[in-house]
């Protein structure tokens, strides 16, 4: 970089002048007083917290937020990180912070410290900063060839923009991405040389970018080294470059993602040396891991009795980095010794009437994976396949057996693109009462339910497509992410349910650098149908219907409450007796007597409702997000505040069998608004967001469960309607969610 008075020793001296440091003669002492609270006044145009981070000077501060009660309570060691001042730092951290405002465009920025006694041998330290006005620039000029660079890449790659501040952090990021963008277009020793010339008198900047690609870079001898158990040829077939390709940015780092997911290494690094020649020798060091994974897990507790887990992960099974993984976790082990003593769950106790002896025998987990990387020796192709079976209990409520096998061919079409061809057989079997599907599964009609109770296969084949250009896994802030699946399940699929469905969902990320505020949208869009078969209109699995309202989808909803809906209400509540009967008939807890049972009984409050969601065959959903970071000092530094506007239609389900409610059970429709915050962990980001209902009445079915003549319980619909909203103050309109990461 070249620009006239750039003599930043000349800049920085003036920093040392008295008139930038004022501070009393009591500072002058050797004292180290703790510094309880750090100040910046004046700074409008720069990130406060990563000023902060700049600096040496630091304030005292809770170790963790999940501990900060005890702080408040306490400043002992034990729960805050103490920070003393030190004051040689602090005359160095006026010149840190004037380099920051420099860098970034002020450069005439002045600045100022106060430490004010707060407390015995306890301080305030109060940066007060004059920011200036900024250097902006007068004009942005990149010198390109086209044909390698064209407008919508430079639109992409683009940091700055003249009458913005002359950023010269921004500056040599932009440099960097035009740079990789050459290399990642086989020009490895393209470079990027940037030009600033400032009008020191007019405080404008003319800032020049000159693209000079130089020639094609090739990969020439590659040379591998650090590896003892793994072959060679198993490093050369999980990298996808070889000798003669273009030598590209994005080989080296899909190749490199590649050996790590393989767990096969601590480290991979590929890099080339210094060499002039545009053919380049690559290194690739290795750093083998275990290659071998085994973890067992005995426990006990007083409701699943016995239990035992085991997994074992071999990451180079037959050589070639194929990956063998074994899952098996029992429960329910020595449940008939245990059952009903001390503090053990009595199973007995929750099947009145019935046999206990198939909820006390073992419930199992377990499957086998299997996964070839670089099939047929193509980096970018992977197959695996895998079996698995299950028996999963509740003891009175349901009996669950099932057993299937899966398959799976992928294409890494692009990096961070992928393509899969997956097949899987399942089959499945519950043993339930009516009830349990029907508030369970939100199955309330006869058909689906008598399905869900035989051996039924769901086998479907799906092609999905999936595409990642955003800048980071957990919290992304520029780029978009999408996803594509098609399933179809028929005779050919050897699949009981037969239907077609198909799902999108895809998010697109916007961002200002200075700032970090981050702009979001998101949309989810599917559709199924069953195929049917005779004169079978088709059964759809509750799986594969669609849901929306939650975490991730409509906020102002809990989960799945957003689309057709069912109101229960158990039998043993006021509405059932005689004195709420309607026109026609007696109510009684009977087959043929609910059906007089009045949903609307003045005795009746929504609190005995339960709204069941039934999944619909159609979804429409969208999101506007906008989240910006909490500037209220030291302690809010990893939070960042969030409002959004979520909508979604969920319509079309298929309910049959309860013919009263075919006309009142229909697709629902809302928009709901919202404010969230985020604290940035180490793990993902935690977030608490609270959406507003629009608490528009439905008018929904009511069902109740009453014993038929052989003792079995059965779904009945009530006489009638009920309307049912979220409720009538704000209060209860309002739906709280907490998860870990965003929302999408």
């Amino acid at each position: 970089m070249h620009a006239p008075s750039f003599t930043w020793a000349l800049l920085l001296s003036a920093g040392l002048t008295s008139g930038l440091y004022a501070q009393s003669a009591r500072d002058e002492k050797d004292e180290t007083p703790e510094v309880r609270k750090l100040v910046f006044t004046g700074v409008d145009h720069v990130d406060v917290n990563e000023l902060e981070r700049t600096i040496a000077t630091r304030a005292s501060k809770c170790r963790s937020l999940v501990i900060k009660p005890f702080c408040l309570a306490s400043h002992s060691s034990t729960v805050e990180d103490k920070h003393y001042l030190d004051r040689s730092e602090l005359r160095r951290d006026l010149l840190r912070v004037r380099l920051f405002f420099w860098k970034r465009g002020f450069r005439e920025t002045e600045v100022d410290t106060t430490v004010t006694p707060t407390g015995k041998n306890q301080v305030t330290v109060t940066f007060a900063v004059r920011e200036g006005r900024p250097t902006l620039i007068r004009t942005l000029n990149i010198d390109r060839d086209t044909s390698l660079i064209s407008d919508r890449i430079r639109g992409r790659l683009i940091l700055l923009a003249p009458n913005e501040p002359l950023d010269l952090v921004m500056l040599d990021s932009m440099r960097v991405l035009f740079q990789n963008e050459l290399w990642d277009r086989g020009f490895g020793d393209g470079v990027a040389d940037t030009t600033v010339v400032v009008d020191t008198a007019t405080r404008l900047a003319d800032v020049r970018l000159k693209l000079v690609p130089g020639r094609r870079t090739t990969v020439g001898r590659i040379t591998i080294a650090g590896q003892k158990r793994v072959d060679e040829s198993t490093i050369r077939n999980t990298i996808t470059f070889k000798t003669g390709d273009l030598y590209r940015q994005s080989d080296v780092l899909e190749s490199q993602r590649n050996l790590y997911e393989s767990n096969l290494f601590r480290l991979a690094a590929i890099y080339v040396g210094p060499q002039p020649d545009s053919v380049k020798n690559v290194n690739i060091d290795v750093s083998e891991a275990p290659l071998h994974d085994v973890r067992l897990g005995p426990g006990l507790n007083n409701v699943d009795f016995g239990q035992f887990q085991f997994h074992y992960s071999s990451f180079n099974l037959f050589g070639g980095a194929r990956r063998l993984d074994l899952d098996l976790s029992v429960g329910n082990l020595f449940a008939p010794s245990l059952a009903g003593r001390g503090v053990f769950r009595d199973v007995a106790a929750d099947v009145p009437g019935g046999d206990a002896g198939p909820f006390l025998q073992p419930t199992y987990n377990a499957s086998i994976d299997f996964r070839q990387p670089a099939f047929l020796g193509r980096p970018k192709d992977a197959a695996s396949f895998g079996v698995f079976t299950h028996r999963s209990i509740n003891p009175g409520v349901f009996i669950d057996r099932g057993y299937g096998a899966q398959t799976s061919f992928t294409h890494m079409v692009l990096t961070r693109a992928p393509a899969s061809l997956t097949y899987r057989y399942e089959d499945n079997r519950v043993e339930a009462s009516d009830v349990y599907f029907c508030v369970n599964y939100g199955v309330c009609d006869a058909p689906t339910i008598r399905s869900l109770r035989t051996h039924q296969a769901l086998s479907p084949l799906a092609l999905t497509g999936f595409i990642d250009r955003s800048d980071q896994p957990f919290s992304p802030t520029k780029g978009y992410v999408a996803r594509v699946d098609f399933e179809t399940a028929s005779a050919f699929t050897f699949s009981d349910y037969r239907y077609n469905r198909f799902f999108i969902d895809a998010a697109v990320y916007g961002h200002k650098s200075r700032t970090k505020q981050v702009l979001s949208a998101h949309l989810r869009a599917g559709f199924v149908r069953a195929i049917p078969t005779g004169t079978d209109s088709g059964v759809l699995h509750p799986r594969k219907r669609f849901y929306a309202g939650g975490a991730s989808s409509v906020r102002g909803y809990s989960e799945n409450q957003l689309g057709p809906l069912i109101l229960t209400i158990p039998n043993d509540t006021s509405l059932l007796n005689a004195t709420t009967s309607l026109p026609g008939g007696v109510c009684a807890l009977t087959v043929e007597g609910v059906k007089f049972c009045n949903p609307n009984a003045p005795s009746l409050h929504s609190s005995d409702f339960t709204p069941q969601p039934l999944g619909g065959t159609s979804l429409l959903e969208g999101s506007v997000e906008y989240r910006f970071p909490l500037q209220f000092g030291e302690s809010l530094r990893n939070f960042v505040g969030a409002v959004f506007i979520d909508g979604g239609i969920v319509g079309g389900a298929e309910i049959r069998g309860l013919q009263t409610l075919s006309n009142i059970i229909k697709g629902y429709s809302a928009i709901t608004p919202g404010f969230g915050i985020r604290y940035q962990s180490p793990v993902g980001p935690i977030r608490v967001d609270i959406g507003i209902n629009p608490n528009r009445p439905q008018q929904l079915g009511v069902v109740t469960d009453v014993p038929d003549r052989l003792g079995i319980l059965r779904i009945v619909p009530l006489g009638g309607s009920r309307s049912y909203s979220q409720g009538k103050t704000l209060l209860d309109r309002l739906v709280l969610h907490f998860s870990i990461g965003e929302a999408y």
